[in-house]
């Protein structure tokens, strides 16, 4: 697959990016990609995953260096989060929800708050994003949480669903709207709750079709009270910083699917260079190779989209939404074709357990549902073109 070896030598990483890189492709392939198909199969959280991706103090790479980080350059954190999804996709969502929920608090948050809660990820805490709630899902405006400020706390009442890391994270950045501003938009406020607050209580936990091992829970907040310097900037702004978020964390997403597309089409491949029928390699019959070449062409060219993203928001670039969105729907879409392809080239294999294929299948789905479905993105991208 030369095509793939020149694409990944085609970056151009500094010396200490390199080394992580190389780290992080040792650990996923000889730890974390052995271990996922009993994690799956056992639905158990992969905490010696966990333990493995911060004993490389991965968690650092997105934290800025005044905090404890080493506050590495995102396009690094995209490969990364891209290799570990490909040996785990639960894996891989487990550790790019800590940079989701934590990104905003990177770039918005004060210096104080920076204080308080940065070090702790850093050290290898974990956190959760809490956008989602039972009716309210790519429409975020829907959300019925509730934030009442009292004196120098503010009262948190409502719950999220959904959410990844829910019931094991240690910080929790939640987004809901200020009940003294009536406007749906303009309520939305952003704020921080660590572990153990008073009132927060884990409701369930989801069966889900894919991401087994990796925990989504639905969340109550009782009556939570915070600290008001929990609050992201001021009351009314949690839209723009949702926004912002957005771009950021769409881009995670699709290289998490990418991680998947590229593991089923090197899984279907090296299957089928193996596999005989008819006395000739799978591998030799030209209706299969017309689609591989499908698969790899879309797959290379969508590697090479989620980079160029990538490094339009390393140089400043906010305004990503329409590039954002075009990169999450094509990687999932890419993702659930590769991951089918390989069900397809295993036969009667693929649908079972003793191969990966049924995995990446399954783990697949969900990427072109959550950060938005794909018909919003669509959609966004559509109306993009009206004329003014």
């Amino acid at each position: 697959m030369k095509v793939f070896e020149r694409l990944d030598a085609s970056h151009n990483w500094a010396e200490d990016e390199a080394a992580v890189i190389e780290s992080v492709s040792r650990l996923a392939r000889e730890e974390i990609a052995p271990r996922a198909a009993e994690y799956d199969k056992t639905k158990t959280f992969p905490w010696t995953n966990v333990e493995a991706i911060n004993s490389l103090g991965l968690n650092g790479l997105f934290i800025p260096e005044a905090y404890g980080g080493a506050g590495m350059r995102y396009e690094v954190y995209i490969e990364c989060a891209r290799l570990i999804a490909a040996a785990c996709a639960s894996t891989g969502i487990i550790w790019s929800t800590v940079f989701h929920a934590i990104k905003p608090v990177i770039d918005f948050g004060s210096d104080d708050q920076k204080q308080r809660f940065l070090p702790q990820i850093a050290s290898g805490g974990l956190a959760a994003l809490c956008i989602t709630e039972p009716d309210a899902g790519s429409d975020a405006t829907g959300m019925r949480t509730k934030f009442i400020p009292e004196g120098d706390k503010i009262r948190i009442e409502g719950g999220k669903r959904f959410i990844s890391n829910g019931d094991v994270a240690d910080v929790f950045l939640v987004f809901g709207k200020w009940s003294e501003i009536n406007d749906a938009k303009a309520a939305i406020s952003a704020l921080v709750i660590e572990k153990g607050a008073p009132g927060l209580e884990t409701l369930r936990l989801e069966e889900k079709l894919g991401h087994r091992a990796a925990s989504t829970a639905e969340l109550a907040f009782n009556g939570i009270l915070v600290p008001r310097e929990n609050l992201l900037k001021n009351p009314g702004d949690g839209l723009g910083i949702l926004f912002a978020a957005l771009n950021k964390s769409r881009p995670s997403v699709a290289a998490h699917a990418l991680g998947i597309a590229r593991a089923a089409f090197e899984a279907a491949v090296d299957y089928i260079n193996e596999r005989r029928q008819s006395g000739r390699r799978i591998v030799d019959f030209q209706g299969i190779q017309f689609m591989l070449a499908d698969i790899a062409t879309d797959l290379a060219m969508c590697e090479r989209w989620l980079f160029h993203v990538s490094q339009m928001l390393e140089t400043g670039v906010d305004d990503v939404g329409v590039e954002a969105s075009m990169l999450k729907m094509r990687a999932s879409d890419l993702a659930m074709k590769a991951a089918d392809m390989c069900v397809q080239l295993h036969g009667g294999y693929g649908y079972v357990e003793d191969y990966a294929a049924e995995r990446f299948f399954r783990d697949a789905k969900i990427t072109q549902i959550w950060e938005g479905t794909n018909q919003v993105h669509q959609q966004l991208i559509g109306r993009s073109f009206a004329k003014r």
